[in-house]
């Protein structure tokens, strides 16, 4: 069990391996992987689908050395292994634990951090011109997906790159997939790569003449097939790649140690940019994985056996009712369409695309292309609805207030993954889209404090002229509560009466609000409730009100302190010469990492306990 793979503490290690041993370390490195992402969840089948692939390139490269940059990281958990953390997989994606993405401080061979895609080709150039302009001599190695290479910043990369002379090699994994089945213009280019009958064609002429030559025929022809990812590029003339001043190699079998050592060594020889085409099988190992690699892309605890999550979401949750939501707009209203940036499934979108295909549109890893695209759309009277994580909405930056804000045109962001993520971490927790969007005119944030209200949400978005932010968490309300708001207007509404102090929350902890103010009242202390539907703009009469009622104002979000909804409420209430004691609740520092939420809130003093302890304090009074 796991002989070859207990021997590897670093890459040392592997490079004393024979190469007819790497089958088997990949067949136990396969087999740990699902014993161990079993237990603890991750991110799977991207994993098993570069095995050899990451064997291959610690046995040809000398890591930490020569710098590997992972595109988007989620598929580093191999190099991970093969750099001496096995034991921290005990405790992957956990409190405290080893991240599931490249992390700086956690190791040398992480030479790079990455969380969101497309970045690695220009990290990467910017490493081999720094070692260029330091006289320095080793190699710099990005490992980008073909669903990554969808995003324009990476052919913002490949084009910089190929202007120079600056050597480094550009792993191109092409496996069909990002999260969900490619889509667009590239997927096609890449497929016909993989079947040029061009290529086919010249090979098997080759392969028939030399043959036909005396003695060394059958070796220079058993030479080709040993550097055909070489001989291919040779043949297939004009590739796009090739045309950027990108050296291209491939397509090889990226399964087959003899075809990636070979090419792996080769192109460490070349000069300039050099691009190796590897095809990979997403899953590659695991039956169930290779079945539906979008189901395994990501997973909580499974049964092996059966494939079967262990942690069950309990109720609907919010992507799924954004889902059923649009698809009541769609067949309400035809110029309701839906966007997605290649994760129809993660944000409720599966259903929308197969009963309305017509008006649902996938671009790809294509945040900011999404969003002017959208912008377009609305400009000619139609209603595009984009659904994107927070994290990854943040891409868009630019797109939201230039193409969309400043020109008020009426699209409505599905802001899928606002707040904590939980175990993914820093990359991808949800915590700005509050404050950055708040800042852009025009803009109107909703925050739906439980799946109920989305369709509420959008109803009330559609009837609006103007761009709308709808901003819902991961997963489902973790707290009941007895009001749902119908968004028929989004004014300020108290959700519990109090005596002298108040909190005013919005979207998913208005749950904990209530929390803080039910363990008050269990030790004959008032706190009153006040929920916020629309985070921005703000409700001046509601506030006003707030503040001629109440002597302390507390604050409560989801989201990052610093430019977010308190200091807005505060700022508002201050500008109209209103000097209202209070504190705002939310997340001090834009960094948090990963772990489970429980955890996460409990270090950032957002549970009811600490809240309420605190409220206390800054009332003059000490907990009881």
């Amino acid at each position: 069990m796991l002989k070859l793979l207990k021997q590897i503490k670093g890459p040392e290690n592997l490079k004393a391996l024979k190469e007819e041993e790497l089958i088997e370390l990949a067949k136990e490195v396969r087999q740990f992987l699902v014993q161990s992402l079993a237990q603890t969840g991750g991110h799977l089948a991207s994993n098993l689908g570069v095995v050899e692939l990451t064997i291959a390139l610690h046995y040809v490269f000398n890591s930490p050395q020569d710098k590997m940059i992972w595109d988007v990281g989620h598929q580093a958990y191999v190099h991970k292994l093969l750099t001496g953390r096995r034991k921290g997989f005990q405790s992957l994606r956990q409190f405290g634990g080893m991240s599931g993405f490249p992390k700086t401080k956690e190791s040398a061979h992480d030479v790079f951090e990455t969380g969101h895609s497309s970045t690695s080709i220009s990290a990467a150039l910017g490493m081999a011109v720094a070692r260029d302009l330091k006289g320095e001599d080793h190699q710099v190695i990005a490992i980008i997906g073909d669903g990554a290479l969808t995003g324009g910043m990476a052919f913002e990369a490949l084009n910089n790159a190929g202007r120079g002379h600056t050597h480094l090699i550009v792993i191109l994994n092409d496996n069909e997939m990002s999260i969900s089945k490619n889509v667009g213009g590239m997927v096609k280019y890449l497929t016909k790569l993989r079947s040029s009958r061009d290529y086919l064609r010249a090979k098997e002429g080759v392969e028939d003449a030399l043959n036909q030559v005396p003695v060394i025929g059958e070796h220079m022809v058993h030479t080709i097939k040993r550097t055909k990812g070489k001989f291919k590029s040779f043949l297939i003339e004009n590739t796009l790649f090739e045309q950027l001043g990108v050296t291209y190699l491939g397509p090889i079998d990226g399964h087959s140690y003899e075809e990636l050592l070979d090419i792996l060594e080769n192109a460490k020889g070349m000069k300039g940019p050099v691009l190796i085409h590897v095809k990979t099988k997403k899953g590659k190992g695991y039956r169930l994985a290779e079945e539906n690699p979008s189901a395994f892309h990501g997973v909580s605890s499974f049964n092996i056996a059966t494939g079967e999550i262990s942690k069950k979401c309990e109720g609907k949750s919010f992507s799924s009712a954004f889902g059923e939501a649009m698809l009541q707009m769609a067949s309400e209203r035809e110029d309701v369409v839906a966007i997605s940036a290649a994760m129809p499934e993660g944000t409720g979108l599966l259903e929308f695309s197969k009963a309305y295909p017509r008006r649902f549109f996938d671009v790809g890893i294509a945040e900011q292309h999404s969003i002017t695209f959208a912008a377009g759309l609305a400009a000619q009277g139609i209603r595009p609805v984009a659904a994107i994580y927070s994290s990854f909405l943040q891409r868009a930056y630019d797109q939201i207030l230039h193409d969309v804000c400043l020109q008020n045109l009426p699209v409505i962001l599905g802001i899928d993954r606002a707040g904590l993520v939980g175990e993914d971490g820093a990359t991808h927790q949800g915590l700005y889209d509050i404050a950055y969007l708040s800042s852009m005119p025009n803009m109107h944030i909703l925050a739906p404090k439980v799946p109920e209200e989305v369709e509420g949400a959008i109803r009330y978005a559609l009837h609006l002229n103007a761009p709308v932010a709808i901003r819902y968490p991961r997963g489902t309300a973790t707290l009941e509560v007895a009001y749902h708001h119908d968004y028929k207007d989004v004014s300020l509404k108290t959700l519990k009466a109090g005596h002298t102090r108040a909190i005013l929350a919005c979207g998913k902890f208005v749950g904990l609000a209530l929390e803080v103010s039910q363990l008050l009242e269990e030790q004959g202390e008032s706190l009153a409730v006040i929920e916020a539907p629309c985070c921005y703009p703000l409700d001046k009469e509601g506030l006003l009100k707030i503040a001629q009622g109440y002597d302390y104002l507390f604050t409560l979000e989801d989201g990052i302190l610093l430019g977010g909804f308190g200091e807005k409420v505060f700022s508002l209430l201050i500008q109209e010469g209103y000097t209202i004691k209070g504190h705002q609740f939310g997340y001090e520092s834009g960094i948090v990492e990963h772990g489970d939420i429980a955890h996460l809130l409990e270090k950032e003093g957002l549970t009811p306990q600490k809240i309420s302890v605190q409220i206390q304090r800054l009332c003059g009074k000490e907990s009881k």
